[in-house]
């Protein structure tokens, strides 16, 4: 029984005179990064920089397009001139060409106009090509365009 004895009496752990300290239970997380509203700051400037880029380009984009179209209008003269060297060039052309061709038949003149008018009448392309190749007709019809 004496062994009993001093097993039985057994010192029990008591807290700390005054208790113990307070348990840390929350999540303490270090910040990282920018707050919502300096975000928000942020995405707002973004938005305004980028508008005022954008308004920027459209201007600039527009007095280029401005520029075009005076280039156009000053090179339309000169082109529409070219067209009619070209017109004239291939209609002497064809008259030669007739005029080889008709020459047996009497009463025949050469590069008479259908029209009865002395207004110049612009010949159609079908008139201008109609002694050439029909693969010359097709060029100045359609120019580059390929169809696969």
């Amino acid at each position: 029984m004496a062994a009993t004895a001093a097993v039985g009496k057994v010192k029990q752990d008591m807290p700390p005179p005054g208790g113990y300290g307070p348990i840390d239970y929350k999540r303490h997380m270090p910040r990282r990064g920018l707050s919502g509203y300096s975000l928000f700051a942020i995405g707002i400037g973004t938005m305004i920089y980028g508008y005022y880029q954008m308004v920027k380009w459209n201007r600039e984009r527009k007095r280029m397009a401005i520029e075009d179209l005076e280039v156009r209008i000053a090179l339309l003269p000169l082109l529409m001139a070219e067209d009619d060297r070209r017109t004239l060039r291939i209609l002497r052309q064809n008259f030669e060409e007739e005029a080889k061709i008709m020459k047996d038949v009497p009463g025949w003149t050469v590069a008479e106009s259908r029209f009865h008018t002395t207004r110049w009448v612009p010949p159609t392309q079908d008139e201008l090509y109609y002694l050439h190749p029909q693969s010359e007709l097709d060029n100045a019809k359609f120019g580059c365009q390929f169809y696969t």
